[in-house]
């Protein structure tokens, strides 16, 4: 078993390197705690599997983590948020934290938006969930949303190929019938396309409004700290890092270096 973090840390995870930018920006805005993060590559995309089995992965990186010390464990992967969440939180209980990043991202768009017209670009199981247009929805019945699945977009950026022609091309595609509907808003529904943010920024102009969980989470995580003093005294601050994947770790910490914006060392996870 995977050695103990003392006190508690903070868990981070994903279903490949997508959440590594997630963590970047965390790490930038409240330095001071231990975190660790899991990228589950091995079975990386999670988009196009049954809910089932995104449910099942998760909880065994949810037991992975919590048996690495964590106190709290945010769920970096759009997919696994709209699909498990809330089992998850009900099976683990109150004394383990679980928190998704979809509604942070919500809540900032309904706050963005100026016309009411909001685009989603997500993995092929967030946008069959109907997660963000109920969570839309709640805040502002009056929003009109539209959704576009992006399947090819997590395969290309875990094989290191975001800043090829391909990926541009893929993208102008995926954008092309939310630009259609006038969207004034764009939420990336995906960890993984915050990666690719300055790209559609280049194809959608410099009007529509993006919605980049990795800006929302740590201004989120913050404030949720200062409401939750009881939780944040618990957690370690020595600002260590850990880093697992449960793929071959060399590639991992190749192209998550470069994600994360500085050398990273990985282990190797086995979730049962």
């Amino acid at each position: 078993m995977q050695k103990k973090c003392r006190n508690m840390c903070i868990g981070v995870f994903d279903s490949g390197l997508g959440g590594l930018h997630i963590l970047r920006s965390i790490v930038r805005t409240i330095p001071q705690y231990d975190y660790v993060y899991l990228g589950d590559t091995a079975r990386a995309p999670y988009g196009h599997r049954s809910q089932e089995t995104i449910y099942e992965y998760t909880k065994q990186a949810m037991d992975f983590l919590f048996s690495a010390g964590c106190g709290m464990v945010i769920l970096a992967c759009n997919t696994a948020s709209s699909e498990a969440l809330r089992a998850l939180q009900e099976k683990f209980g109150a004394k383990q934290k679980i928190l998704g990043v979809l509604i942070p991202a919500a809540e900032e768009a309904v706050q963005k938006s100026k016309n009411k017209r909001v685009g989603i670009i997500a993995t092929t199981s967030t946008v069959a969930s109907n997660k963000f247009i109920r969570e839309l929805a709640k805040l502002d019945p009056d929003i009109s949303v539209f959704q576009q699945e992006c399947p090819l977009l997590v395969p290309l950026i875990e094989e290191g190929e975001h800043n090829s022609r391909e990926t541009e091309t893929i993208l102008k595609k995926y954008l092309a019938p939310l630009l259609h509907k006038k969207i004034d808003t764009l939420i990336l529904g995906c960890t993984h396309y915050g990666i690719l943010e300055n790209k559609i920024r280049k194809i959608i102009g410099p009007d529509i409004a993006i919605i980049s969980e990795a800006r929302v989470v740590p201004k989120k995580l913050k404030i949720y700290f200062e409401k939750h003093s009881e939780l944040e005294k618990t957690l370690r601050k020595k600002s260590i890092i850990h880093f697992y994947s449960t793929d071959g770790t060399d590639s991992f910490k190749i192209l998550g270096s470069k994600i994360f914006g500085r050398p990273i060392e990985v282990k190797k996870a086995i979730l049962v």
